[in-house]
């Protein structure tokens, strides 16, 4: 353990409504958890990256600021390493770190542990340094290190969440111009609660489906001739769906245009004050994420079938597909019978319990001490 400067924290994220939207310039609505990636850091002078972590094996990794490029063998460490890679090819003076962290994040369970790594790094760094930089353009730079030294295709969605949500309440980001709104979440003032159900199935943002499904996006968009899906009109999707030869792409465009769609029926409802409506609206979400863009897994969809089941309001998948999480929409009463119904419909099913806790939106990125 370093004898650090300081000490910060970074949280991971539950994405409320808007999933895959936000590399199609889209909408989204993501919250803070309470669970964060903690890390104590002491300024180096030597170029050297020290990191260490509670959580990991293999003891100290000792790197060379200036020896950092992407394409190194993978780990965990490259998350912090691109941040570093990426204030440096940013023309940032930062000259090395000790850095230990210490996480309550679970990996692999779509709740953002990475984006939570990376900007616990950067804004310590930001800090110690005095570089400066704003919330948001911290968020930019730990999401080019994961695009270009992770090598993983994510938007950025988990990192402005990471960064930049308060607490009791949900982000509302458009992540063109990045703009912001926080959207007042309490759920507990009405009675609700949002479970998060981890089925402990594991995925990867940088394994090849990803990717796929961000390449057939792209090519949505350019056979429509838009910059991005964002520019379809909800409207005006019928005529555009109709345009596409792709049966591979026709339901990945769907997804897109109604999911964005569907963050501003959710904005308007809790605006409205009528917080039990947007549970539907989730439902609806997982259906697309099923049918359309295809990234669901039997246990998500185990998850959603037995919650509805036992008389949730709403429920689907959450984050970016393929194993990882889904949250619940309940009625604060009935919260242990939807948790009694997932949990004995994954014994039926002769799988891993599920990790199963209430998501409380908490405060984003800050420093501890």
């Amino acid at each position: 353990m370093i004898t650090g400067e300081g000490v910060w924290a970074a949280p991971g994220r539950v994405n409320l409504i808007g999933e895959h939207t936000d590399y199609n310039d889209g909408f989204v609505m993501p919250f803070a958890l309470p669970h964060t990636t903690v890390a104590t850091v002491a300024r180096r002078d030597d170029g050297v990256l020290r990191l260490t972590s509670a959580d990991m094996p293999g003891g100290a990794v000792e790197l060379h600021v200036d020896e950092l490029a992407p394409g190194g063998p993978a780990g965990w460490t490259d998350y912090p390493a691109g941040v570093v890679w990426a204030l440096r090819e940013a023309r940032h003076a930062v000259s090395g770190a000790d850095i230990h962290y210490e996480s309550t994040v679970p990996t692999g369970a779509g709740l953002s542990s990475s984006a939570a790594l990376e900007v616990v790094t950067a804004l310590a760094l930001n800090d110690l340094y005095e570089l400066g930089l704003e919330r948001w353009r911290l968020a930019r730079l730990c999401r080019r290190a994961e695009n270009v030294y992770v090598g993983a295709p994510t938007g950025i969605m988990d990192q402005t969440a990471a960064a930049c949500c308060t607490e009791g309440h949900a982000l509302y980001l458009d992540t063109r111009d990045l703009s912001q709104r926080q959207i007042p979440f309490d759920l507990a003032a009405h009675g609700l609660e949002l479970l998060v159900v981890d089925t402990r199935v594991k995925h990867s943002h940088s394994d090849g489906e990803y990717g796929k499904r961000r390449a057939g996006c792209e090519a949505g968009a350019a056979a429509l001739g838009v910059e991005a899906l964002r520019d379809v009109p909800y409207e005006g999707l019928d005529h555009a769906l109709a345009r596409l030869a792709d049966p591979e792409v026709r339901p990945l465009v769907r997804h897109i245009v109604t999911e964005n769609h569907r963050v501003e029926r959710v904005i308007a409802h809790l605006e409205a004050g009528e917080v039990r409506a947007i549970g539907p609206v989730l439902t609806e979400g997982h259906t697309s994420l099923r049918d359309d863009f295809r990234i669901s897994c039997p246990e998500l969809d185990l998850v959603v079938e037995s919650a509805l089941a036992a008389g949730a309001l709403g429920a689907r998948m959450t984050g970016g597909g393929f194993g990882g999480s889904a949250i619940v929409l309940t009625e604060t009463s009935q919260a242990p019978t939807v948790t009694k119904s997932v949990l004995a419909a994954f014994e039926t099913s002769s799988l891993q319990p599920p990790r199963v806790f209430t998501a409380i939106p908490s405060a984003g990125a800050r420093r501890l001490s």
